[in-house]
């Protein structure tokens, strides 16, 4: 059994488990590198997300997002009529997830020269400032109150 150091043990950090398990899953996705892809910015709240799936109609490919991933798969089917002499280019299927952060829009998706294009939006952060009211409890009528009327003791 191995013991992992987890970067989210400090008990001043409550509630980040959920970005723990995300990151787990980011390591396991990022281990495949097909199709390759770039991510730019292309204004100031704009990115794009290009993947490099040369080969494939749009038929063949899928963008979603689940819960908050970007999900892009693609599936081609061989055809059959098709006689190769030499196969370097496979017909073969991928995912690829890419985690959004908490506003993150999809704006669209295009297909150009074997570039898959996906357009984003991230919302400019308003920083946020809540005042907790600090109610005053007074002592329950009810409830008994204690003093301590132990004599105190010297040694000598």
């Amino acid at each position: 059994m191995t013991t992992r150091l987890s970067l989210f043990n400090s008990p001043l950090l409550l509630g980040f488990d959920q970005f723990e398990r995300t990151l787990d899953r980011i390591a396991k996705n990022s281990a495949e590198g097909y199709p390759p892809y770039n991510i730019e910015q292309t204004s100031e709240d704009g990115l794009r997300i290009t993947l490099a799936v040369a080969g494939f109609t749009s038929e063949d490919l899928s963008v979603q997002i689940e819960d908050n991933q970007l999900v892009i798969r693609g599936r081609q089917t061989d055809d059959k009529s098709r006689i190769y002499l030499h196969r370097g280019i496979a017909a073969r299927q991928f995912q690829r997830s890419f985690v959004l952060a908490e506003g993150i829009e999809v704006v669209g998706a295009s297909l150009d020269n074997g570039l898959l294009n996906i357009d984003l939006k991230r919302p400019m952060p308003e920083p946020k400032i809540r005042t907790i009211k600090i109610e005053q409890t007074a002592p329950s009528a009810n409830q008994p109150r204690t003093i301590d009327v132990a004599p105190d003791r010297t040694e000598g």
